[in-house]
């Protein structure tokens, strides 16, 4: 199903109660907001997960359910609480729920006058932010009511080095959990081994724990069981981090299979 807001891929055949969801990867603009940012950073917009939701093209085939966003984060990003609570404190630079600078630093929109202020955030809010997060819970109460159990993975990716946010290097991959409270032990556990097959560096909830999406749907007591997975982009992309690398991306793509694969027989025990 394919909205203004986000695209749904429903599984093919034997479906399993996991739902994939990429709330970063999308670089449209809605019209009446296209002027408002600064043309030639919206034709490539940084802080992109760029082609995420090309590299978990195959879960389809696997059972396994998506939803990713069409529009840009910088319009109003998916992953951030909509009561501006900051997801860290300990300083780094992490950017708003409708930011007005990208992650380095450099400001978004064409003057200051058309940055949002609050009946604006309000307005996309409503049109963008809860549509999003409505589509997912529908998704997961299914699940939940078919299988007794949902999954839901949220799929990010960021560059290698992010100066604002730390100065070194980030891990291959950062799996996040809320600090264990997003997901049951079991599926925790289904999750790192997964990934952990792999000769990759493996982070868990440092420097990354989830975001909103993690934070607001993993709640384990209700059945629901949420996780992030932060990858490094030259993993699946050139070392530019701009542009779709397929045999990194293929190989890419069978560590995370895997892991779908553990978490899938967690699921049928």
């Amino acid at each position: 199903m394919i909205g203004n807001n986000y695209t749904i891929i429903p599984s093919k055949e034997n479906k399993v109660p996991i739902l994939v969801s990429v709330p970063h990867c999308g670089t449209a603009f809605p019209l009446e907001l296209e002027d408002h940012f600064k043309a030639e950073l919206i034709v490539q917009p940084d802080d992109t997960d760029f082609f995420v939701h090309e590299l978990y093209n195959f879960v389809s085939d696997m059972g396994i359910t998506m939803i990713h966003a069409n529009y840009s984060r910088w319009v109003i990003d998916l992953n951030r609480s909509p009561k501006h609570k900051p997801l860290y404190t300990d300083g780094r630079i992490i950017t708003a729920l409708t930011p007005t600078t990208d992650f380095l630093g450099n400001q978004l929109y064409e003057s200051e006058e058309l940055e949002p202020i609050p009946p604006e955030i309000d307005r996309r809010i409503q049109k963008y932010f809860n549509p999003y997060y409505r589509a997912i819970q529908t998704i997961l109460n299914d699940f939940v009511e078919e299988f007794g159990i949902a999954i839901l993975w949220d799929a990010h990716s960021i560059r290698r080095v992010v100066p604002t946010i730390q100065e070194a290097p980030f891990p291959d991959l950062i799996l996040g959990t809320n600090d264990g409270q997003s997901a049951n032990e079991q599926l925790i556990l289904a999750a790192k081994k997964g990934l952990a097959a792999s000769e990759l560096d493996l982070s868990y909830n440092t420097p990354f724990k989830g975001g909103n999406i993690t934070r607001h749907f993993g709640k384990p007591k209700d059945k629901i069981h949420a996780l992030q997975l932060e990858m490094c982009k030259n993993l699946y992309m050139d070392d530019t981090e701009l542009n779709y690398h397929p045999e990194r991306a293929e190989k890419m793509q069978g560590i995370i299979k895997n892991t779908f694969e553990q978490l899938i027989k967690e699921c049928s025990l």
